[in-house]
């Protein structure tokens, strides 16, 4: 993206929160909801148009978990881990998650196909164990429905390489 319209993206964003109180986070919010992360360069223009240290934006971004510093996946996948998900078995759908995919919570496929991230409650206790890709809920999983789920969202290996 260049200056040009980095900037107006920025202007964009901030506008509506100009001269508001905790207008940081709310921007921040913003941007992570646009861009699923908080890009370097869009951090460096929204200190200068707020007026605000770097160092503030990182320090909100790293103290709260919804921030991210690098863009995630394609495909977001959430593990349920509050205590119905857990006691149903959720331990055992992120040990199969990292079996077929081979990343851990937090972690990204090095295709940038698939982000995983463990979560503390999907607000779904009734359809435990649960997990999400995107806003698609997948109930009562078992660990053996993950390579079938993970498949629905999975590129062929051609179709990766083209891009």
């Amino acid at each position: 993206m260049d200056q040009e319209q980095l900037r107006k993206e920025v202007d964009e964003i901030v506008k509506p929160w100009e001269g508001k109180e905790g207008n940081l986070i709310m921007v921040l919010h913003q941007i992570q909801n646009r861009y699923s992360y908080v890009p370097r360069d869009i951090s460096f223009e929204v200190a200068k148009r707020l007026n605000v240290p770097l160092a503030r934006i990182y320090e909100v971004i790293t103290f709260y978990n919804y921030f991210k510093l690098e863009a995630p996946g394609k495909n977001i996948v959430s593990v349920c881990l509050g205590t119905a998900c857990y006691l149903k078995g959720a331990p055992k759908l992120i040990d199969e998650i990292e079996k077929q995919i081979g990343v851990k919570p937090g972690e990204t496929t090095p295709d940038g196909q698939f982000h995983v991230q463990a979560v503390r409650c999907l607000g779904c206790c009734g359809l435990a164990p649960v997990i999400t890709v995107g806003q698609k809920v997948y109930s009562a999983v078992k660990p053996e429905q993950v390579a079938g789920i993970l498949a629905e969202y999975s590129e062929p290996a051609t179709a990766a390489a083209a891009s």
